[in-house]
């Protein structure tokens, strides 16, 4: 548990450019708190001391804002960012050097008592405000985009952005392996699919353009009738003058 709280400090330093001195770190980062509460909560909810493991658990709860159940299990170099709001399931699992920023729900769909809430992988970044829902696998080395729903399995090396979320690779290319923060460059594939189609409505109006340049000279459009060579053409100059089609 030792080594697990080394790392855990270890990991402020590497993800958060604020951190200046251990002190401040030891004392003013409530993510850090609220895994260090955990880990002690969780040591109490294997070892059948469950009342005593809810009990840290609700005072994390209170002195950090940030919910974690005693039953989840976190790996080692969890870094919780700010992390007002944090959310965390009882059957979660969470992998080695995660980030997890606030307002992060790792819930369960289910009113049974099985595995109920996601596996997170290793090295994987969740914006602030997803939700994570389900009992499924997010890969190692991927990027959960902020406000995301994700419902469903991730594989390694994505990003997933949208409600709900869509699996999506920055540049048609799987994400460098390790631990990526940026979350500016996240692709849009609602945007993109916006984008498709103002240039296929671009490509119609110029087809279209071309063909009324095709048109012959004089000829009438009216709704419903095709056009033809023949549209506006006087009916008298072939004899068919209806004012001399009556009974004698």
């Amino acid at each position: 548990m030792l080594d697990a709280f080394r790392r855990d400090i270890r990991a402020v330093f590497e993800r958060d450019p604020a951190a200046r001195s251990l002190p401040e770190v030891l004392f003013c980062y409530p993510g850090l708190h609220a895994v260090w509460i955990h880990r002690l909560a969780h040591w109490c909810w294997t070892h059948r001391l469950k009342f005593l493991g809810r009990s840290l658990s609700h005072l994390g709860r209170f002195l950090t804002g940030i919910e974690i159940h005693p039953g989840a299990r976190l790996g080692p170099g969890l870094f919780i960012d700010h992390g007002m709001g944090v959310v965390i399931g009882e059957t979660a699992e969470v992998g080695e050097n995660v980030t997890i920023y606030q307002g992060v729900t790792l819930g369960g769909t289910s009113l049974e008592k099985v595995k109920r809430h996601p596996t997170i992988g290793d090295n994987v970044v969740i914006g602030s405000g997803a939700k994570v829902l389900g009992p499924f696998t997010v890969g190692d080395n991927s990027r959960i985009g902020s406000g995301s729903v994700v419902v469903k399995e991730v594989p390694p090396n994505s990003v997933v952005v949208g409600v709900p979320g869509r699996v999506t690779h920055r540049d048609g290319k799987k994400v460098d392996h390790g631990i990526d923060l940026n979350m500016t460059d996240l692709p849009d594939p609602v945007a993109r699919a916006i984008q498709s189609l103002m240039e296929r409505v671009g490509e119609l109006e110029r087809a279209l353009e071309e063909m009324k340049g095709r048109e012959p000279v004089g000829a009438v459009w009216t709704p419903g009738v095709p056009s033809s060579p023949q549209a506006g053409h006087d009916p008298s100059e072939s004899g068919s003058d209806p004012r001399r089609m009556t009974k004698d």
